[in-house]
Parts: C-alpha cells; structure tokens; sequence
C-alpha cells in the first residue's frame, strides 16, 4: 500500500464512528421522507375515493338551482321526421 492510502486508511478508521452515524441520519431521514411521501398518496387516494362514493351535497332541494329547457324545437323536428317516415 502506498502511504497516501495509508493514511486514508487510518483516517476513516479514526472517524468510522461519526461517518456510520451520519450514514444513519441520513437513511432514516430518506426513510422519514419516502413515509411522508407514502402517506400523502394514501391519504389522497382515501379522500377521493371517499369524495367519489359520497358527493357532498350541501344544498337542500329548495336552494338548488332549477333548469328549464326548452325542447318544442326538438319536438317540431321530431315530428316532422315521423311524418316522412309514414
């Protein structure tokens, strides 16, 4: 061995305490970070399937909006293409 890996050597070997527990901090902060990923999915998925199978309806039948189309256009049409087809 050369005496510059010799001396890399012994450096490691005088900081291998610090070094394994900076690797430690290091996995459980990637650790820390893919659960929190994992539960954001999960919890995002919950909630629309949640959303999905209950809508929130929080209008009563009085309050909501009404609709009126109308179809006697449709109705002129349609009847005219019965007529033809007599």
């Amino acid at each position: 061995m050369s005496q510059a890996k010799v001396d890399r050597y012994k450096e490691e070997k005088r900081n291998r305490a610090q070094i394994i527990k900076k690797q430690k901090r290091e996995w459980m902060a990637a650790k820390a970070g893919l659960s929190l990923v994992a539960l954001v999915m999960v919890a995002w998925v919950g909630f629309s399937v949640y959303r999905t199978l209950n809508p929130e309806d929080t209008t009563t039948p009085a309050n909501k909006p009404t609709y009126t189309v109308d179809t006697a256009a449709i109705d002129d049409f349609m009847d005219t293409l019965d007529l033809e087809e007599e």
